[in-house]
């Protein structure tokens, strides 16, 4: 009997050392939380600058002269 039990130990620290040795999961989770966090600062970006931009072009737009070519092909 106490062999068994010795053979179930062992199988559980066999188990355990290769559960340890598996990082594929984790690596795959903190992958992405990492895109989720790049994603997040992305929005809060565009969301806090976004009318800052659209004036910025606005003034752009605004200097520019008037008529400019479409850039199509020549004739």
């Amino acid at each position: 009997m106490n062999l068994f039990f010795a053979n179930l130990y062992l199988m559980g620290l066999d188990v355990k050392d290769r559960l340890a040795r598996d990082d594929r999961g984790a690596t795959a989770v903190e992958y992405g939380l990492m895109v989720g966090l790049i994603a997040v600062v992305i929005i809060a970006a565009v969301i806090l600058l976004g009318n800052n931009l659209d004036g910025l072009f606005d003034k752009v737009n605004d200097k520019l002269p008037a008529g400019g070519g479409g850039g199509g092909a020549a004739e």
